[in-house]
């Protein structure tokens, strides 16, 4: 059975953006260093080509969450991304969470369903990811899914920088504890350390 997945580049500090994010700075400033190890050398923007030299254990980790089945996402994520031109990848069923109907630019794109019942994305997106798991992108999604016991795993992709400031991942939790129990680590190039956790009930 498919699990939902968190996959989240974050600083040591805890953030997933740097400082002044907003929909035209989707990553904050200084926040594209949280993305270095999935895109080496990226001079020019040319993310493709960048993606082709992944090697090693990033290209693993790339590989695992690029061959999910579904994707769970927040208007905040997908939107400052432009929808990824309304195919994540290879035309996989799309999520958004939002309070909103879909904007007309993503309105007509045949796998985009936005929705605001967080609980029903995650089961329509199960029931369409079959055999594959759920990506599941952004820190209000995977606050809101923690606290409806509805995330099944989280990894992080922990960078070695401090950013001081920014959006944090885990910031509108509580205080009631959660349990995780360790799955892997693995070391990546360019320092990162990819961390998976099962979110234990």
């Amino acid at each position: 059975m498919a699990s939902t997945i968190l996959y989240m580049s974050m600083s040591l500090d805890g953030f997933i953006a740097g400082p002044n994010d907003r929909p035209d700075n989707g990553l904050g400033d200084g926040g594209g260093r949280l993305h270095e190890w999935v895109f080496p050398d990226a001079e020019g923007g040319d993310f493709a080509a960048a993606e082709a030299r992944l090697t090693g254990v990033n290209r693993q980790v790339y590989d695992e969450f690029m061959s999910t089945g579904a994707v769970v996402a927040g208007r905040g994520t997908f939107e400052p991304a432009e929808g990824w031109g309304g195919d994540h990848h290879d035309g996989v069923p799309i999520f958004i969470l939002s309070r909103h109907a879909a904007p007309a630019w993503a309105a007509d794109w045949p796998q985009v369903r936005y929705t605001s019942d967080l609980r029903a994305a995650m089961s329509d997106a199960k029931r369409a990811a079959g055999e594959k798991n759920v990506l599941v992108h952004g820190a209000g999604i995977a606050q809101r899914a923690l606290a409806e016991g509805i995330l099944d795993e989280i990894e992080i992709h922990l960078v070695p920088v401090l950013m001081g400031a920014g959006r944090p991942l885990f910031e509108h939790l509580g205080t009631e504890p959660r349990e995780l129990e360790r799955v892997r680590v693995l070391e990546g190039e360019r320092g990162v350390v990819h961390l998976r956790y099962r979110v234990r009930r």
